[in-house]
């Protein structure tokens, strides 16, 4: 990839919204001046995601994760610091320097998962353009799109490709491009038998699956043979880029209309997605023919709370999907259900009508699990009583799943109305089952599961960087830091004592007097993060430059970028209450400079005391030192006693002010 010129960086920077892009990925509503959602890194019930758009950064509590918006598709897609920028300025249409295609050293260095992305990439637009170009394509993958009823326009959107019935067309090629042939087997596009090597899909129309962001993760194959021996679809295999039960297929299209609409419509199949999308109904994604997992539904769940799945009447296929329906229900989130006329499905019933009466449909058909579920499963239980009894029950363990308790007493009223049952028997009944749920997930206590919670709870970033004996140190550091690129810019008024006794006002910079008590007593940053960002802004003070935060944000570096997210974006602030409610004026850091700045001065001198008060204890313990050695400590300890005392002196009196 060619380099991207610094003055691009910042364009893109500067243009891209990090609400807008993380938008993208995560539910965020508003808290304040900032934005809120559930964490796309780690599983949690309470939001502990931040967004701030006048900061442009964003702090995960409960990973430690943080940093810009580059960072965030860095950690979330895991791309390159270029990758990120490129995907940035595709969106907001910046214009990049030309690349060339890359050499086979080239891509022999790129790192492993990379390559199958770039394969994959590859691929995708081989499948594409042999569908479009070639004759066999024209004549058996397009025109097999077309009897779907599927325009030129949706099948470039959604990059549907056909793979060669030849052999090896796509392998061949690929190879002869540069690409490794242990890659392209590893994401399942070519498979070798007997010093021979062939394409996986030959034969097939194929649909790419995108990543939320639009990366290839894998592909899609339906075969267009009659034969009943061959497999109807087949999908990518497993790899390193590929999960099939983390992938919504269509994702990558439905996500801002899933959270327009605030609800997302799940169906079967490939061609039900592609035919809704040409029907005008954008918010739909597909499981792929495979089961829903949890975390498919976690994957929806970061943009909308509500699912409607959209069954084609099979009594079979629908019994099979309770279990799905009851994974929806235990993450929390609202399910419907709406029921296609026999003998059609959503592919077929989208082309049939128009988009206002599918939309009609859909609302008017949408039902709640509980009489779906009823009306399914009493069906089979209308003449025996037993087999009745046991069917409500069935129902109730679904109810039982939910977590929130007054969704749960809704739904047992609506049960008990279904069923012209006592409230208080179903409720009884539900009770029974949540017990047994709770001894089943948590067989100890409730003390043990909040310590369980408590000690497995992961920590932030930062608390991984540091050198545990040294954490009064690295906080000393770390607010040190955070003093200089807030308010290093400002100068602030200081008494100066002068020769003769007299006390004059002094007007100093404040990132100038923090350097100088450093220089001058010779101390040294710790932690490697914080003493690069500090030579960085000591070098900008001898060139009359002073950095604040935004500098740091923008670098390349996402250790430094994510400390200083850290120290820029706290979790929680002073409520404006205390101003305009009760009357209490709150004084900040910026109204006290020189008890903030040289407070964090003494504080650090003071740790670097101590963290050197510990080194000589752990040498004198050594029965080997030698005595003119100990005599040098012993003396260095009184020294280092008399210069706290008066540290302390001076950090009193700031303290007292």
């Amino acid at each position: 990839m060619a380099l991207i010129p610094p003055n691009i960086i910042d364009d893109i920077l500067q243009t891209a919204h990090i609400e807008e892009v993380i938008g993208e990925f995560v539910q965020l509503k508003r808290s304040g001046s900032n934005l809120k959602g559930l964490s796309p890194f780690v599983e949690e019930k309470t939001a502990s995601f931040m967004v701030s758009p006048a900061k442009q950064i964003f702090k995960c509590f409960s990973s430690g994760k943080g940093g810009n918006v580059v960072s965030f598709l860095m950690e979330l897609e895991h791309f390159s610091y270029p990758e990120a920028l490129k995907w940035l300025a595709n969106k907001y249409n910046i214009e990049l320097p030309k690349e060339r295609e890359q050499t086979p050293e080239e891509l022999a260095q790129i790192n492993e998962r990379e390559s199958l992305f770039i394969i994959n990439e590859f691929a995708k637009n081989h499948f594409h353009e042999r569908l479009l170009e070639s004759e066999e394509g024209k004549a058996i993958g397009l025109s097999y799109f077309h009897e779907r009823g599927f325009r030129e326009d949706i099948i470039r959107k959604f990059q549907l490709g056909y793979c060669l019935d030849s052999g090896s067309d796509f392998t061949e090629t690929a190879v002869n491009k540069g690409y490794k042939q242990q890659y392209l087997e590893q994401v399942g596009l070519t498979k070798s038998k007997d010093n021979r090597r062939f394409d996986f899909f030959r034969g097939r129309v194929l649909f790419p699956i995108l990543s939320v962001s639009g990366r290839v993760l894998g592909f899609g194959g339906r075969t267009l043979k009659a034969d009943k021996n061959i497999a109807k679809y087949f999908n990518s295999p497993e790899s390193q880029i590929y999960n099939k039960s983390k992938i919504l297929y269509g994702l990558f299209f439905a996500k801002g209309e899933i959270v327009k609409q605030d609800n997302c419509l799940l169906v079967e199949g490939y061609t039900d997605v592609v035919s809704l999308h040409q029907a005008g109904v954008e918010n739909v994604v597909s499981s792929s023919g495979t089961s829903l997992t949890v975390d498919q539904i976690k994957l929806i769940k970061r943009y909308t709370n509500n699912i409607t799945i959209l069954y084609d009447g099979d009594a079979a296929g629908i019994k099979a999907s309770f279990r799905g329906i009851d994974l929806i229900l235990e993450e929390g989130m609202n399910v419907k259900v709406v029921l296609f006329p026999d003998g059609d499905d959503p592919d077929s019933y989208a082309k049939k009508v128009s988009t206002s009466e599918l939309e009609n449909y859909i609302a008017e058909h949408s039902q709640d699990f509980i009489s779906f579920k009823a009306g399914i499963l009493l069906e089979d239980g209308k003449e025996d009583p037993i087999k009745r009894a046991g069917l409500i029950k069935d129902i109730v363990s679904s109810i039982a799943l939910i977590p929130d308790a007054i969704v749960r007493s809704v739904y047992v009223q609506e049960c008990a109305s279904i069923f012209e049952m006592e409230e208080s028997t179903l409720v009884a009944e539900l009770n029974r089952i949540r017990k047994g749920q709770q001894g089943k997930n948590n067989p100890t206590n409730d003390f043990d599961e909040v310590r369980e919670r408590i000690v497995s709870k992961p920590q932030p970033e930062t608390a991984t960087l540091k050198d545990k004996k040294f954490d009064y140190l690295f906080q000393t550091e770390q607010d040190l830091i955070r003093i200089m690129l807030k308010y290093g810019a400002l100068n602030m008024i200081i008494p100066n004592q002068k020769p003769d006794g007299e006390v004059e006002n002094m007007e100093v910079n404040v990132m100038e007097l923090i350097i100088h008590e450093i220089e001058t007593d010779e101390l040294v940053f710790t932690h490697p993060i914080i003493h690069e960002i500090y030579s960085i802004l000591k070098e900008g003070v001898e060139q009359s430059i002073y950095y604040g935060m935004a500098h740091f944000l923008k670098m390349q570096n996402q250790e430094i970028v994510s400390f200083i997210t850290n120290i820029e974006l706290s979790r929680y602030s002073l409520s404006t209450n205390w101003l305009t409610k009760h009357k209490i004026s709150i004084q900040g850091e910026d109204e006290k400079l020189e008890q903030a700045a040289m407070g964090a001065v003494y504080s650090f001198k003071l740790a670097t005391i101590d963290s050197r008060f510990k080194e000589i204890r752990e040498q004198l313990k050594n029965p080997e030192v030698e005595d003119a050695v100990v005599e040098d400590l012993m003396g260095e300890q009184m020294m280092l006693e008399n210069v706290k005392k008066v540290i302390n002196e001076k950090l009193g009196r700031i303290i007292v002010k």
